[in-house]
């Protein structure tokens, strides 16, 4: 069923242009670097959505049709439906808590099951849900409510990152479809782009999630397998406290990705943050190969 999710992300995608941040690139060399991780949405990819757990019209629309598109027959507003998947996503959030799991993550599949089963509960929906395919009605929720595109420059940075012999990783908060979107939308695989499989850490395949360290951990860890030191790693990301201070906590080297005000984080008024300073700030990933001395 993936070549139907992937034809779902091409039909509800159009191109976006990032929107200036007003941040002043700092660029320079850093010498040794031998390994790059990313952060996938505000920083590989155009992110349209504001936070994720915001709610609105948009985000109602966008729930009341993604259900339509799986031949889920609604009764109510869509507001209802949103407001009941983002108060299943925290308690499951809560009992991950409860287990130690400090910054947990969803299996957004098992969020919908049910999310759906309350609803229909209440009588918000009037179909049955037997039959209902719930991957499916993840992604066609996640293309109407957070559109996305390719960031200018993608992929000639990852090419020459690759061509240069670095090895190339993602550190992301995000479910299944993430796949799917990339083959989408650039036309092939993460693999076939460089990254390496190993390396590609997506919250939802290991319970945890960013701003947490466990996923950086876990980088640090198979990339000293690979005699690569987190002094070699530069990791690269949107968000002041998800992406460069657990970073940073690990001893990556960072880089701020200031591309597009709809998804860049600076969070000045956050004391978790308050004294840290990425090693550089990009505006543009074409950019970052010659910070990392390719020519």
């Amino acid at each position: 069923m993936t070549e139907q999710y992937r034809d779902i992300f091409r039909c509800h995608s159009r191109p976006l242009a990032p929107i200036a941040t007003g941040e002043e690139p700092i660029l320079r060399e850093l010498d040794g670097i031998a390994a790059v991780l990313f952060d996938v949405y505000g920083t590989l990819f155009i992110s349209a959505s504001g936070d994720v757990e915001a709610s609105g019209s948009g985000r109602a629309d966008a729930f009341r049709d993604a259900l339509t598109a799986v031949g889920v027959a609604v009764g109510a507003k869509g507001e209802i439906g949103v407001a009941c998947l983002l108060e299943t996503i925290h308690a499951q959030h809560e009992a991950m808590r409860q287990i130690s799991i400090c910054h947990p993550e969803v299996d957004i599949v098992e969020i919908w099951r049910r999310t759906l089963e309350k609803l229909q509960g209440t009588g918000w929906l009037a179909s049955q849900l037997r039959d209902v395919d719930l991957k499916r009605l993840a992604v066609e929720y996640e293309v109407r409510s957070n559109p996305v595109w390719p960031m200018p420059h993608l992929l000639e940075c990852l090419q020459a990152i690759r061509d240069a012999g670095l090895a190339l990783g993602i550190i992301s908060n995000a479910q299944f479809y993430v796949i799917d979107m990339f083959s989408a939308l650039l036309g092939t695989s993460p693999d076939a782009l460089g990254f390496d499989p190993q390396l590609q850490l997506y919250s939802y395949r290991h319970e945890r999630a960013k701003p947490g360290q466990w996923l950086y951990r876990k980088a640090k860890g198979l990339l000293e397998r690979r005699s690569i030191t987190a002094r070699e790693t530069l990791y690269v990301g949107n968000d002041m406290l998800n992406d460069v201070q657990p970073a940073s906590l690990v001893g990556f080297r960072t880089a701020l990705f200031a591309g597009d005000a709809r998804s860049f984080r600076r969070r000045e008024n956050d004391p978790r943050v308050g004294d840290l300073s990425p090693d550089l700030i990009l505006t543009d990933l074409v950019a970052l190969p010659r910070c990392i001395g390719i020519s």
